[in-house]
């Protein structure tokens, strides 16, 4: 007696070889379900701890709010950046894409005070890789060679 066979019922060539097929393919695919990702990285802004912020506020008041910047610089004034993206995978063996990013933006005064609150997204810039560290450049990607080729006195164009 064999697997396709019961003891009142054989089934015939044919169907074996349409069963066969059909269920390693079931196996097969099974493996293929939904296995998008997204993934959230940086500082989830909570809108009600924003809204806890005004112009005048103080530092403190900030940091107290919002937490530790993602970012401080003190050029003239120190700025706070609050810095967060959404990639998303579509499947697993893909490339991740940056659907979001969201900075928040809060510059201070001379008296550390808030002096003005700005929000930027994908939209306001180029796509920045921050896991990379490097700054991608106004010029196009070109060899030394290619370079030495064309002169170094003329700048490349976009």
């Amino acid at each position: 007696m064999s697997l396709f066979q019961t003891p009142n019922i054989a089934i015939s060539a044919k169907c074996k070889l349409l069963i066969i097929p059909l269920i390693a393919s079931l196996i097969a695919l099974s493996g293929c379900s939904n296995l998008s990702q997204v993934y959230k990285e940086g500082y989830i802004l909570d809108q009600s701890a924003l809204d806890s912020i005004s112009i005048g506020s103080s530092q403190e008041q900030v940091l107290l709010s919002l937490g530790s910047p993602s970012l401080k610089t003190k050029y003239d004034n120190e700025v706070f950046y609050y810095i967060s993206q959404i990639r998303y995978r579509g499947m697993q063996f893909m490339k991740t894409k940056i659907v979001d990013r969201k900075v928040l933006t809060i510059y201070f005064d001379n008296n550390n005070q808030v002096e003005r609150i700005a929000n930027y997204g994908l939209q306001d810039g180029r796509v920045f890789d921050f896991i990379t560290q490097t700054t991608p450049t106004s010029s196009k990607d070109q060899s030394f060679l290619m370079q030495f080729i064309k002169g170094f006195n003329k700048t490349p164009v976009n």
